[in-house]
């Protein structure tokens, strides 16, 4: 395959930074340190791959100022190599399939649909009654989209993604296969031993610039809207509630599950298999550690952990028997302090 090719001077061009060494050197792809060959643009973000630097095959490198000295390799110094390396990579590596606009003869659209003229509709699609598709939207095989929805210009449904009815989804969105937008929350009232099903009546609303993993889940809301802002990165397998709001360029990882009507501010980061309580609040630019269960309010922003560290079985059974005491065991300190107290 031949890929195109740019010059160092043209990347800097277009990124910033500067060149050191040979800037008319060309590359077509980036690599890591250790797989780098000829023509590929490597990076050096972590003070740990350092001793890699005199092996790496690499044409060039991108580095901090003060890594620059390190190689003599051409490098693009700049401010930050890792976020730097992300921008060159998505240039170099378009995300939006190639597609011809379209709209495949196996498709089913309902009635008053609307498709922009620029957008390709993949095999065996089913488009609900009055959905609309805006310009450059790109959505593939099996793609199931409800009635009402509307989905923003230039975002790619990859295979078989479900998008119930009502629904609006932003510009940029980016949705990955097997991923279900808009079904039930899980809304049930008991009566008299049984279960009785309360209508979910809102909408799921996602902003623009969001990308949502394989396989991760949104529910509509039960009265209000779940809402997922701006920018929102959401990683596979998510598990997200109804009426959840999640604010603008919050990431979160893999098997995390968030209950009803949680609230999470902005530019949180939360990690995988983490678990957060319905009806709760986080604050903005909260960071949770993998694994953590947030089982209430976290009013500052900070991070947060809740792991409890691993150990052989043996060990971990005698502390786990002790945490079933502690509280008798702060009762009984709690008792001592105060006998000290008497004495003195």
């Amino acid at each position: 395959m031949n890929r195109p090719q740019y010059q160092l001077n043209a990347i800097v061009a277009k990124f910033g930074g500067h060149v050191v060494g040979e800037g008319v050197a060309f590359i077509n792809q980036v690599a890591t340190l250790e797989k780098a060959q000829a023509g590929q643009l490597t990076f050096l973000a972590n003070n740990r791959y350092r001793a890699q630097l005199a092996a790496t095959r690499a044409t060039a490198i991108i580095v901090r100022s003060e890594d620059a000295e390190l190689t003599s390799l051409p490098r693009i110094v700049c401010r930050d190599p890792y976020v730097y390396f992300a921008k060159v990579s998505a240039f170099l590596n378009p995300t939006k399939p190639i597609v011809s606009a379209g709209i495949h003869a196996s498709a089913v659209i309902g009635e008053g649909a609307h498709i922009d003229p620029t957008a390709h509709i993949g095999p065996h699609v089913t488009l609900g009654a009055d959905a609309k598709i805006g310009a450059g939207c790109v959505v593939m095989a099996g793609c199931s989209i409800g009635a009402d929805t509307v989905l923003g210009a230039d975002s790619i449904l990859y295979p078989r993604v479900v998008v119930y009815h009502n629904c609006v989804l932003g510009q940029r969105l980016i949705v990955h296969s097997g991923v279900v937008i808009g079904a039930d929350g899980f809304g049930i009232a008991p009566e008299a031993g049984r279960w009785l099903k309360i209508p979910q009546i809102g909408r799921v609303i996602i902003g623009d610039d969001v990308e949502i993993g394989a396989n991760t889940t949104i529910d509509r809301g039960a009265l209000d809207d779940t809402i997922i802002g701006n920018g929102v990165k959401l990683d596979n397998q998510i598990q997200i509630g109804h009426n959840v709001r999640i604010g603008e360029h919050t990431a979160i990882a893999a098997c995390t599950g968030i209950a009803g009507s949680a609230i999470i501010g902005s530019h949180c980061r939360i990690g995988g298999c983490s678990g957060i309580l319905g009806h709760i609040q986080i604050a903005d630019h909260v960071e949770i550690s993998s694994f953590t269960m947030i089982g209430k309010s976290i009013r500052e922003a900070g991070t947060y952990t809740g792991i409890f560290p691993f150990s052989s079985a043996q060990t971990w059974r005698k502390n786990a028997a002790q945490v079933r005491h502690l509280a008798e065991l702060a009762e009984q300190v709690k008792m001592l302090q105060q006998a000290i107290l008497k004495k003195e």
